[in-house]
């Protein structure tokens, strides 16, 4: 995982897309909100949120994997300020919300940070490295108000 020293108040560049139609989707705002709260330096990043044929197509040409996942993170500058972009799947979060039983806003939120954690240069690769990204997300999500997605009483 890769440390860079942290801004104090860090820029956010930002692009939301909405390639699919939903009442349900974050406004830009939120997503916003969401991503400013992870920043340690200054970023340019593009949100997309799209169907399923997209996200799969997308997991498939890049990852090898042939399904629609949650969010998918395409790191484009790996330094500061960090670019990258976040494919958000709106079918497949709203089953996980549906599912798991958690607030449909608070899951984007979730997802939102963790892709943004990401560009930044965390990872769960290693055991110890989840800790810490695991860590990180649950205090920023706390921070803004939503319960902590990996059921942890504290932070």
């Amino acid at each position: 995982m890769t440390r860079r020293r942290a801004r104090r108040n860090p820029q956010l560049e930002l692009d939301v897309q909405q390639a699919v139609r939903s009442r349900q989707l974050p406004s830009r705002a939120q997503v916003r909100k969401w991503a400013q709260a992870v920043l340690e330096n200054d970023a340019r990043i593009t949100v997309r949120v799209v169907g399923r044929a997209e996200a799969r197509n997308l997991n498939r040409s890049f990852r090898g994997k042939d399904y629609a996942t949650n969010v998918l993170t395409f790191v484009m500058r790996d330094s500061p300020p960090y670019e990258g972009d976040l494919v958000l799947c709106a079918p497949v979060i709203a089953r996980e919300a549906r599912q798991q039983g958690k607030r449909l806003l608070a899951h984007y939120a979730h997802l939102v940070v963790h892709g943004a954690l990401h560009l930044q240069g965390y990872d769960h690769e290693r055991n110890a490295d989840a800790q810490i990204m695991e860590t990180r997300e649950s205090r920023i999500l706390t921070e803004l108000g939503y319960p902590d997605p990996y059921g942890r009483d504290e932070c």
